[in-house]
């Protein structure tokens, strides 16, 4: 499918698959010469590819009924498979939200869940994990005709009493205008279905990409989940009216009553500009009607004229399946398409990159800071043996005893880490305290209390408000606390490091900027519904019970975050205790072994020297090429993605190589390696280690194959 979206999410998933490449080149190097013994960087390194390879990009799709969205998604995303896939007739199409992705994990299939599941006090979240009441039917994705008919059933329809109607939120009696149709003797026609979910091998999906298929204003509006999550969670809106149309009352609904946040990146799509078609107009003329129109519609909805992008959705999917490039320019699709690019690729790669870039400088300066303590602890062995050229070997014994008394001093002053560590778990259990789920839940109830003591639920606005007060005050309380624990240990390693020659550096503390940043979203998004203009809603209990639910949830997740930060923080410090701690007691021991063996044995000591001197060589290697390593991923994040869709296009070279996947840094391109063979990448040259020994040997021995194969 040649379009301009296609080839910019490619990119990007290609970007990522390089960026994910390199981090873990990154891990196994630092793994292999055990520059990551308190297991710090690998949580590090581990957290920030998973987030590279789950990242996702969610692009909602809303509008009234028969304004053409579902022909505009089948256009974008499903030309491909020469047809329509989602129901596109006139009248009714889409009778619920429909999430359209792809997980390798699971099979290809339509998940349901039954319209019945409103009666219960639960959220889609907790929904999506219960498996067994969601209806799933596989779907043959290289079928397309039964691909369409089985999609065909988020369209379907059942009849319900008005007293159900009104019990699962379809029915509201002082809304008649927005409730669903009369087909019977104390009937109504509503959805059968709450949510759907498809799960679809398409190339786009594959990259990445999250579509949300909405239904019209009736079915928004009763939908809390929708409103409250699906919504403004999405990374872009695409706003779909009808040109022959303009805005009517019922799109305005939508739009001030769910887009209208500022948060939200929208874009608008004026669909079937080919029914301004006329035969006694000029080609100019409809043009200029065309305008017109864009122009009256941002105008209306209080936007740039630059968001509004006039396209024929039916024209754009009969040009992709027949292959008809002229067609396809009059549509205008692609220009929507390219702009759908814009606004979400680069904010993506941006996060992303930031992402990785900070966990390189946190892993490169404790990898840096594990050299250089070696570096150290060898170069105050090679002082010692060095000093004992010449000397007689009660020389040698005398500083055996001295090591023996200085591990004794050390193990004395070594009880002022435990010290530290005992103050350091108490100040992260207060800072803690702040951002707890209970401490969180309990602000919620307030409010809710207060809420509904007010008349008419008017109060709802100002509780809610306090509440947002209270949740910043709590994260500033935990940033504070934040604060004085880094005082503190910054003052303890400096005496660490003064007196016992410690390499402990302190990062600055998470600053929670992205917690704020959350909440005043939260507030934003979930604050239009508590207006005056929604007093009837605020005076429904399923909703303000939805709401809550829902409030509570994002809020959760926005908390436990910060303090998921919070905690590797403070992990961080004590594990560079913990191991500087062990490394020192592991030094004691080889200088004492050392010298008890020269004692023994006087010609040991020149071959010890060599040793030592050996490694200290071997280190500074280390060093270069942690470097190194740290550079080029750092040179992978800070690629952009059109860079590598032009290094991409370029062809392999001819012979026996095999590409096994793009580098942001070029191909890396490589020859057929026999089973048994781990491909290992350093400093952009590809060499194979024998997995078996490098896997069953001692770390002395993965060294030697590793850098053997680096020699070679």
């Amino acid at each position: 499918m040649q379009a301009t979206l296609a080839h910019q999410l490619d990119a990007l998933a290609t970007w990522r698959r390089g960026l994910d490449k390199r981090t873990a080149e990154w891990a196994q190097h630092l793994k292999t010469f055990e520059l990551d013994a308190d297991g710090e960087a690998a949580v590090l390194l581990d957290a920030v590819r998973q987030r590279i390879k789950s990242d996702r990009l969610h692009v909602a799709f809303v509008a009234e009924f028969s304004r053409g969205k579902s022909e505009l998604i089948n256009a974008i995303f499903f030309a491909d498979t020469g047809r329509r896939v989602l129901p596109a007739t006139p009248g009714r199409t889409t009778m619920c939200p429909v999430e359209i992705g792809y997980d390798a994990a699971a099979p290809s299939q339509l998940a349901l869940l039954p319209i019945e599941t409103r009666l219960e006090e639960m959220t889609l979240a907790e929904w999506r994990e219960r498996a067994e009441r969601w209806t799933r039917i596989r779907l043959e994705a290289q079928t397309p005709a039964k691909l369409t008919e089985v999609l065909n059933e988020v369209m379907r329809t059942k009849a319900v009493t008005i007293d159900m109607a009104r019990q699962l939120g379809l029915w509201d009696d002082a809304r008649p205008d927005d409730n669903p149709p009369r087909v019977g003797e104390g009937l109504v026609e509503v959805p059968a279905w709450r949510h759907a979910a498809i799960n679809y091998p398409h190339p786009l999906l594959q990259r990445g990409l999250v579509v949300l298929d909405t239904p019209g204003l009736n079915a928004i509006g009763a939908e809390p989940e929708l409103t409250l999550s699906l919504l403004p969670s999405a990374h872009a809106i695409v706003f779909i009216l009808g040109a022959d149309t303009g805005v009517t009352k019922s799109d305005l609904h939508v739009w001030r009553d769910h887009l209208s946040s500022p948060a939200m990146t929208r874009l608008v799509a004026l669909n079937k500009i080919d029914t301004l078609a006329d035969p006694l107009l000029t080609p100019a003329e409809i043009d200029l009607q065309i305008e017109s129109q864009r122009q009256a519609t941002a105008q209306q909805l209080g936007i740039d004229a630059a968001q509004v992008f006039p396209v024929s959705a039916r024209q754009a999917l009969t040009a992709r399946i027949d292959g008809r490039r002229e067609m396809l320019e009059c549509s205008r699709l692609l220009a929507l398409e390219q702009a759908l690019g814009q606004e979400l690729l680069p904010r993506r790669h941006a996060l992303l990159k930031q992402a990785v870039l900070d966990v390189v400088d946190a892993v490169e300066r404790g990898a840096s800071r594990r050299v250089q303590d070696q570096r150290v602890q060898l170069a105050d062995q090679l002082h010692e043996l060095k000093g004992l050229r010449g000397k007689s070997s009660g020389k040698a014994s005398l500083m055996v005893q001295r090591v023996k008394a200085e591990a004794e001093d050390f193990e004395r002053g070594a009880q002022k880490v435990v010290a530290v560590r005992s103050i350091h778990v108490r100040m992260l259990r207060s800072q803690l305290v702040a951002l707890a789920s209970a401490s969180l839940r309990d602000d919620l109830v307030a409010m809710k209390a207060t809420a509904q003591s007010s008349w008419l639920r008017l109060g709802a606005r100002k509780a809610y408000t306090e509440l947002f007060e209270q949740l910043h005050a709590r994260v500033n309380t935990a940033r504070q606390q934040g604060l004085e624990a880094h005082e503190m240990l910054a003052v303890s390693f400096r005496q660490l490091n003064a007196e016992h020659g410690f390499a402990l550096h302190l990062l600055p503390p998470p600053d929670l900027d992205q917690c704020e940043r959350e909440l005043r979203q939260l507030e934003s998004n979930y604050g239009q519904y508590l207006g005056i203009t929604n007093a009837v809603k605020l005076g429904d209990k399923r909703f303000m019970d939805q709401f809550y639910r829902m409030l509570m949830s994002k809020l959760r997740v926005a908390f436990e975050s910060a303090s998921g930060d919070i905690e590797l923080w403070h992990k961080g410090a004590s594990n560079q205790l913990d191991s500087q701690l062990r490394d020192r007691r592991q030094a004691f021991v080889r200088r004492q072994e050392s010298l008890e063996r020269i004692v023994g044995a006087q010609g040991d000591l020149e071959s010890r020297i060599s040793e030592l001197e050996n490694q200290e060589r071997r280190l500074q290697t280390m060093a270069a090429q942690t470097q190194t390593m740290a550079e080029k991923l750092r040179l992978a994040a800070r690629e952009q993605p059109s860079e590598i869709t032009a290094a991409a296009a370029a062809p392999p070279a001819s012979g026996d190589a095999v590409l096994e996947s793009t580098s942001p840094m070029g191909f890396d391109v490589r020859p057929h390696v026999p089973a048994g063979l781990y491909v290992e990448s350093h400093a952009g040259v590809a060499v194979q280690v024998d997995t078996k020994q490098v896997d069953t040997g001692s770390v002395d021995t993965k060294r030697v194959h590793y850098e053997a194969a680096l020699a070679d």
